[in-house]
C-alpha cells in the first residue's frame, strides 16, 4: 500500500506516467518504452520499477511481471505541491500565490477564472 509521503523522483515520474495512461503494463514492456524514449537500458528501468514497489506506488503482479499503479497522479501531485510549498515558501500557499501571481501577466478571462475558483471553495 502506497504511504501518503511518497516522494517520487523525475526518474520514477517517467515510470509512472506510463502507468497512469496505460494502466497496467509488463515491465518489459515499460523497458522498451524507457529505452526508446529516454534511452535507459533495462537493468535501470528495472532497478526504478523495483524501487517504486518498494515504495508502495506500483503493484506487481504474476505471471509476468505486470506493474500497475498503487497511487494516483493526483494524490502523487498534492504531495509534491506540499512539499514545494514546505520547501520554497514556508508552507504558505498565500505567500506563493502572491509571488507568483504578480509576476504573471493575467488576461481578464484567467483572472475570471481564479476569482470563480475561489468563490467556489467553500468555507
Amino acid at each position: 500500500m502506497a504511504r501518503p509521503d511518497i516522494r517520487l523522483h523525475e526518474g520514477e515520474l517517467n515510470v509512472m506516467e506510463l502507468l497512469w495512461s496505460n494502466k497496467a503494463l509488463a515491465a518489459k514492456d515499460i523497458s522498451k518504452i524507457i529505452k526508446e524514449y529516454i534511452g535507459w537500458e533495462k537493468n535501470t528501468t528495472y532497478t526504478v520499477i523495483k524501487r517504486l514497489i518498494d515504495k508502495g506506488a506500483v503493484k506487481r503482479e504474476d505471471p509476468g511481471f505486470i506493474c500497475r499503479a498503487a497511487i494516483s497522479k493526483r494524490a502523487v501531485q498534492n504531495i509534491e505541491t506540499k512539499a514545494l510549498l514546505n520547501k520554497l515558501y514556508n508552507g504558505s500557499l498565500i505567500t506563493f500565490l502572491n509571488e507568483y501571481l504578480k509576476n504573471q501577466d493575467l488576461s481578464r478571462s484567467e483572472i475570471m477564472e481564479l476569482e470563480r475558483i475561489i468563490g467556489e471553495k467553500s468555507f
